[in-house]
């Protein structure tokens, strides 16, 4: 007689999803740790120029972002505004954003705190100008310009 009989088809176990609800909530819990939300939504217009010599920022999370542009859908004569966080403000205002700003950074931190200026790049630079005397007198002197990256300048 054969340890082995021809023909002779094994019935399948059922699977156990006892473990189920489990694995779900853990991607769920890894999904939720592990993403990013949009912090700021953008209300002005913001083509950003070109440039051939670019770098990346290293930490993100010492960045503060300052954007420069017309209101979305505005007309081409408006003024630029300046928007801080979820918010349109003046100039006036950019000191007291960015003393709050390095006051919420540890004390070892917050000589490695960047300024980034998103600008349209149809905005004048008169108002950008002002911006920068208003981050002088933050003491806030490391600034960086956002652009894209191209491979040469036309």
């Amino acid at each position: 007689m054969s340890k082995f009989r021809k023909g002779e088809k094994k019935e399948v176990g059922a699977i156990s999803t006892a473990s189920l609800p489990d694995i779900v909530f853990m991607l769920l819990f890894f999904f939720m740790v592990t993403t990013v939300m949009r912090e700021v939504d953008v209300q002005v217009e913001n083509t950003l120029p070109e440039a051939t010599e670019i770098t990346k920022l290293e930490d993100k999370a010492l960045v503060s972002y300052i954007y420069i542009g017309r209101r979305r859908g505005a007309s081409e004569n408006e003024l630029p505004k300046i928007q801080l966080n979820d918010a349109f403000a003046s100039v006036e205002q950019i000191k007291s954003y960015v003393t709050g700003k390095v006051a919420l950074i540890p004390e070892v931190d917050k000589k490695k705190m960047t300024v980034s200026l998103k600008i349209d790049k149809s905005t004048k630079m008169g108002i950008v100008s002002e911006v920068k005397i208003k981050l002088r007198e933050a003491k806030a002197f490391k600034i960086s310009y956002a652009a894209f990256e191209t491979s040469e300048i036309e």
